[in-house]
């Protein structure tokens, strides 16, 4: 099967193959990605997720052209997952590294709301999960594979992918005895997460746009709340401090490295040790708690480990890019080869309803402010691309804070779910 404009006549006007390729494809998603981003209907805009939409187009069209010209089809996944991978990385160091110096002040303030937001957001999501099972097993011949991809609709709904590998993992020992049935439920699963992964995305971007318009927040109020909440500062070293670098790379070089080798640290969570499930906070979990700790603290005696604030935002946005391309390219192919209107509304039931009731919660319950809010469901959604709009469209960083604060909750409470959706009801 070939792409849709075969390599040989593209290579005929223009010679480009392999990684060259590869990134040929990735700035042109940039350029594309960006003008689509800035198109603005009643003040909301698509922002960086236009790129995401920009990925999933091209890998629907053109994934095969991709697969051509590098070669092997497995070698062009690898590639997308280092792109995917890096970005994160960028990423959530940058936001660690931003919320740090309030994080900690935010977190004894509201730790406890934090850590119910993680839950009753993660256990929304799961319990509609469970009630779209029960209705939509009735309609398929195969309710263990139907279940399989359930809980991958829930992963990608969440756009998370620990609760995604947990899944895998799950299926995969739960149904050991049988092999090719186990690896025929991990395709499901797989299938399922590309579906609900588009809506995961765009749902959660659009949301923390829209809600503000609609409770006619005064923005510059709801800022001024939150600053009053998020107090904390920088700390200060009285004398001269030693830059690793100018820019401040060194320093964040070295909290992704400590965050990736804490990251994949292993937890069991069964009695088969490390051959079995475990948990991990990844490598996205790992860079974003190290990050927070050098923030917080921002020097190591008189070594400045604190980048300079306009990197931080460089790489923010540029990690924020690099991952929705990875992801997005690599989902455009599954989506449009799996993709049926009635799993798409599944999972966009397990991203809607999770976010309206910890919208109610976080603001009827716990009386937290707007941006507050918004920035714990953000954590509890585990979603990396709307924290990225949320920002803009908040206008502070300060919300990093919270969405710091829920995230490792919510990232443990999904993996839990997760193995619990195929345990009781496989």
């Amino acid at each position: 099967e070939r792409g849709l404009i075969p390599m040989h006549l593209f290579n005929e006007v223009i010679s480009i193959s392999g990684v060259s390729y590869l990134i040929f494809s990735i700035m042109a998603i940039v350029a594309l990605g960006y003008l689509l981003g800035r198109i603005t209907v009643k003040g909301v805009s698509l922002g960086t997720a236009g790129v995401f939409v920009v990925s999933l187009l091209y890998g629907a069209f053109f994934y095969n052209n991709l697969t051509d010209a590098m070669k092997n089809a497995e070698i062009a996944s690898h590639g997308l997952k280092i792109v995917e991978n890096l970005g994160l990385v960028f990423f959530v160091t940058s936001v660690g590294f931003i919320a740090g110096p309030k994080f900690f002040k935010n977190l004894k303030n509201n730790f406890k709301s934090y850590i119910m937001l993680g839950l009753v957001i993660i256990l929304a999501g799961g319990l509609t999960c469970v009630v779209c099972y029960l209705i939509g097993r009735n309609f398929e011949s195969n309710n263990q594979e139907f279940l399989a991809m359930m809980d991958g609709l829930l992963s990608g709904s969440l756009t998370t992918t620990p609760g995604f590998s947990a899944a895998k993992e799950t299926v995969k020992n739960f149904y050991a005895a049988n092999p090719d049935l186990a690896s025929e439920y991990e395709a499901a699963v797989t299938v399922g997460h590309g579906i609900a992964y588009l809506f995961g995305v765009i749902g959660v971007v659009l949301f923390v746009q829209i809600l503000p318009k609609l409770v006619h927040a005064d923005m510059d109020e709801e800022r001024r709340k939150l600053a009053s909440v998020d107090t904390g500062s920088v700390r200060e070293y009285k004398g001269k401090l030693i830059d690793i670098d100018d820019m401040g790379l060194g320093a964040f070089g070295l909290a992704a490295l400590i965050g990736i080798v804490i990251g994949n640290i292993k937890i069991p969570l069964t009695s088969q040790g490390l051959s079995g499930t475990c948990f991990s906070l990844t490598t996205t979990g790992g860079a974003l708690i190290t990050s927070l700790l050098f923030g917080h603290f921002s020097h190591i005696g008189r070594v400045n480990i604190m980048p300079e604030k306009k990197t931080l935002e460089v790489l923010r946005e540029l990690g924020l890019m690099i991952f929705l391309i990875g992801a997005g390219v690599a989902g455009g192919a599954s989506f449009v080869k799996y993709f049926k209107p009635v799993y798409f509304l599944y999972g966009a039931l397990m991203t809607l309803v999770p976010m309206l009731i910890g919208y109610v919660i976080a603001t009827k319950v716990l009386k937290l402010s707007l941006l507050n809010s918004l920035g714990s469901i953000t954590g509890g959604m585990t979603s990396t691309p709307a924290l990225g709009t949320l920002i803009h469209v908040a206008k502070t960083e300060d919300v990093a804070a919270a969405y710091a604060a829920t995230y490792p909750i919510a990232l443990l409470a999904v993996v839990l779910v997760s193995q619990f959706l195929i345990v009781v009801f496989g």
